[in-house]
């Protein structure tokens, strides 16, 4: 959600009753800072932020996380048993992603609070199990609240995640089609477009499987030879360098964290460093023709572009009637 769940989503979603949360890996900590405190102006309600654990200053925001006093801390990635400590010594609240039960058992072990489990439907990085498989697996393995994520759109969505066990569950691809929604009115149209076989899953953008919308740049990327991937890869890295302060060792360290235990070419190294300007150009720029734009398959059934208030009294209102109108309820 990088570009998307910005302070007027985040407090948008908080204001509904949902748990807003504030993408910052597209953010220098000084941004960062600032959109806490943009979120806590629009909102007296509780929402989090999420972190790249291995970002080389993870730390850092850590500190702006707790400083700023939010609420809840997220993770795309597994944190260190040490930044969980950290945090939850200054009584936030931590809540990873994982995508295998093996994972929510070792962040459970370090003493996460909750885990959000994204089955292979999710959009961006993803796995290839099904969420209808791998959520149940991962409640019967631990005893810390799971949030389920990954399919999910309505109120039938959330009644069927209940029954398997699950505490909740998470939504970006809804939230992002949604008109607090900060992504521009041709972008969030082609979503609308999107039938679910128009939503795929390439490892061509950054050596990892990756769901989105299918585009001409990801159309390109899949027919380029070595050569031109690389050449894009520099050209991208050097657009998101001058963005985001950072030096060219910072970031191929960057890349280097996301390669670590997976084979990845030069070029998809420098890729996975600069994801964030291929996401820029569809989510802020609007150019659907140079940049990806990551989904949930669930864009291929969502069809309108209500407030986050009108979504989330829309989905419990669905919820409730779906609960009543089972066979014994």
């Amino acid at each position: 959600m990088g570009w998307v769940a910005g302070p007027r989503l985040v407090s948008a979603a908080a204001n509904a009753g949902a748990l807003g949360i504030l993408a910052s890996a597209t953010m220098t900590p000084g941004q960062l800072r600032s959109a806490i405190r943009e979120v806590a102006s629009r909102t007296d309600r509780p929402f989090g932020v999420n972190l790249r654990a291995d970002a080389g200053d993870a730390a850092e925001r850590v500190r702006i996380v707790i400083d700023e006093g939010v609420r809840v801390a997220s993770f795309a990635l597994a944190p260190s048993r040490e930044l969980i400590a950290r945090l939850k010594d200054a009584g936030v609240v931590v809540i990873p992603s994982i995508g295998a039960r093996r994972h929510a058992e070792k962040v459970a072990a370090w003493g996460a609070d909750a885990v959000v489990v994204q089955g292979g439907e999710g959009g961006g990085h993803t796995g290839s199990v099904a969420t209808t498989v791998l959520l149940p697996q991962v409640v019967d393995a631990v005893d810390i609240p799971v949030i389920a994520a990954g399919g999910f759109f309505d109120g039938r969505g959330l009644v069927a995640a209940l029954a398997y066990g699950a505490a909740g569950i998470a939504m970006g691809t809804r939230f992002l089609l949604t008109s607090d929604s900060t992504v521009p009115p041709a972008v969030q149209a082609r979503y609308l477009a999107a039938a679910v076989k128009d939503v795929t899953v390439t490892t061509k953008v950054d050596g990892l499987p990756h769901r989105m919308l299918r585009s001409e740049l990801v159309a390109s990327l899949e027919r380029s030879g070595r050569a031109a991937a690389l050449l894009t890869a520099v050209r991208h890295a050097a657009s998101f360098r001058k963005l985001s302060g950072l030096s060219w060792p910072q970031l191929v360290r960057d890349g280097l964290a996301m390669r670590r235990g997976k084979d990845l070419t030069w070029s998809q190294v420098l890729l996975a460093a600069n994801t964030p300007m291929l996401l820029k150009a569809s989510m802020v720029d609007g150019r659907t023709d140079l940049g990806v734009m990551a989904s949930g398959q669930v864009a291929g059934v969502i069809e309108d572009l209500p407030s986050c208030a009108e979504l989330v009294d829309r989905i419990m209102t669905e919820a409730h009637r779906t609960l009543t109108d089972l066979p014994g309820c």
